[in-house]
């Protein structure tokens, strides 16, 4: 098949990777110009040197529906796209334009988890599994019906940094296998259409999404640490007006009540936080904070850092 290809950063360089690695032959790629957000400098191997090695054309656009592009792709003649995080909705001149359609690559087990940053608010949220979906491109944010999709299990000290690993290494076998089926013809029947109504839909992280707010309980704010795991910008919260950003924690084993934010005592190698949207009932236990990092980038153990005990973490200076 004559594939094209929409896609950014890491996921997208795996994709194409995958791609080029196919019998399959590539004749266009599309992707993003580098850009200055924080969650797009990470993982940011780049699409356009990959294609370029390959002597495989390319275009970079922030959007996709500008006639220029719409004429390279149409001499690309396609039978299929493939697209991995390209970061803007593709309209249905785009992804109806190929005999199979468009095929997208996205880093959750849908219908749950569409949009952005999948696995970082899967991690905050508890879930036991996360993965990767093909799915066929409709009207819908990562809506269409699925073809394969595989997961991989959530260890009780997995970082995000740990999950997208697991998951990104996903991404070549699902791209093999879904060409396969496609090329072969033996797709057909296997096509599964989305529960929309298990549907959930998460917008791009910001730095407002990585604050601390002391009222949630320990155990979400635990997971909130290692979902903001280097090299995500981390969970941070302020002392003395000086932003701390928490680099490792965990949930106390002693229960301790009062209000959200106190700093109030040392439990083995950390520091104890007041947590919970219960913390006054004295049932809860709190986030011990084992190291932080100030805005200099310097380092620390907490019971380094709290020489004494007493005040309180902000959300704000």
């Amino acid at each position: 098949m004559r594939v094209a290809m929409f896609g950014y950063q890491t996921w997208g360089h795996r994709t194409l990777q995958a791609l080029l690695d196919s019998d399959h032959e590539v004749t266009l790629v599309v992707t993003h110009p580098k850009s200055d957000h924080a969650y797009e400098k990470i993982w940011d191997d780049s699409v356009a040197e990959l294609a370029g090695k390959h002597d495989v054309p390319v275009l970079l656009r922030n959007r996709p529906d500008d006639p220029e592009l719409l004429d390279a792709l149409r001499a690309a003649r396609p039978d299929l796209i493939v697209a991995n995080n390209w970061r803007t909705w593709l309209p249905p001149e785009v992804f109806d334009l190929p005999p199979h359609g468009t095929l997208n690559i996205h880093d959750s087990l849908l219908p749950s988890y569409a949009g952005f940053s999948p696995i970082i608010w899967a991690l905050i949220n508890g879930e036991e599994r996360v993965g990767v979906t093909a799915h066929r491109m409709n009207g819908e944010l990562d809506a269409g019906d699925i073809l394969v999709q595989r997961a991989v299990p959530v260890g009780p000290a997995d970082t995000a940094t740990d999950l997208f690993h697991r998951t990104v290494d996903l991404i070549a076998p699902i791209v093999r296998e879904s060409l396969d089926l496609i090329a072969t013809g033996r797709d057909a029947g296997q096509w599964v259409p989305q529960d929309r109504s298990r549907a959930s839909f998460f917008h791009k992280r910001s730095p407002e999404d990585s604050r601390i707010d002391w009222s949630w309980p320990a155990e979400r704010l635990e997971r909130l640490v290692r979902a903001q795991s280097d090299p995500y910008p981390n969970a941070y919260t302020f002392h003395r007006g000086q932003r701390l950003r928490i680099v490792s924690a965990a949930v106390s084993e002693g229960r301790y009540g009062g209000t959200p934010g106190r700093i109030f005592i040392r439990e083995g190698d950390g520091v104890v936080i007041v947590a919970g949207p219960e913390a006054h009932t004295g049932r809860c236990p709190g986030l011990v904070i084992r190291r932080l990092r100030t805005d200099d980038g310097t380092e620390y153990a907490a019971t380094d850092y709290f020489r004494s005990m007493g005040g309180y973490l902000t959300a704000r200076p």
